[in-house]
């Protein structure tokens, strides 16, 4: 099983670090502070707002019973039991996923497969990588984004017909080999099988990630 680091409450300034870059890697505002968590003012299509919280609190609470319209994201450093148990029935549970921390060095990719090509491009804080299968189809891709307090790395993705070729590890390497400061911590948020693998190469849990919606009626 995946080793779980024995924290009993996650620092909050390191789930503002992961937050303010993924911001900047999904080109959203910046986050801000708000009654003990995160906020987010997203503003796209499928969401108005977000609120990710280390721990539950008065104000994790105080937002859950005031919030009555959809495109609204309550996101828990917990449990899904413990987010349920602090939400109104209007709320619906989502997949949980899983705040992660590397805690070896990058580990280096094996060779790509014959035909296939790594692209990078970085932009600013941005790098982006994407491999391209012999027929030029998108093969596997992701970015990473990085400031001062955190490298986070997100949506790392590799298409169904390409999978168990290590192209996921080849994109994880060539965003690592671009940061700038082995100082600060390198984050991502996994889903429950990204999990398992990020667990093969090094990463630890740091705690899992529990969210609801109010859904369109």
């Amino acid at each position: 099983m995946p080793s779980v680091m024995p924290l009993p409450h996650i620092d909050p300034k390191l789930v503002f670090a992961w937050q303010a870059a993924h911001s900047i890697a999904r080109g959203s505002p910046p986050p801000v502070h708000d009654r003990g968590g995160i906020r987010v003012d997203t503003q796209s299509e499928t969401e108005l707002k977000r609120w990710v919280f280390p721990h539950l609190c008065d104000g994790f609470r105080e937002i859950a019973h005031s919030i009555t319209a959809p495109r609204h994201t309550l996101k828990l450093c917990g449990t899904d039991e413990e987010l349920r148990g602090a939400l109104p029935d209007r709320w619906e549970l989502q997949p949980g996923n899983h705040f992660m921390v590397a805690t070896t060095a990058c580990r280096d990719a094996n060779p790509l497969p014959d035909g296939y090509r790594l692209n990078v491009h970085r932009a600013g804080a941005v790098t982006r990588a994407c491999i391209l299968s012999p027929d030029g189809d998108l093969a596997a891709s992701g970015c990473a984004a990085e400031t001062a307090d955190a490298f986070i790395y997100d949506r790392i993705e590799t298409a169904p017909d390409h999978r168990r070729k290590g192209l996921g590890i080849a994109v994880m390497a060539a965003l690592g080999a671009e940061r700038r400061s082995s100082a600060t911590p390198q984050l991502l948020v996994a889903t429950e099988d990204g999990r398992n693998l990020y667990a093969k190469l090094g990463w630890a849990v740091l705690a899992p990630i529990a969210a609801a919606i109010i859904p369109e009626r």
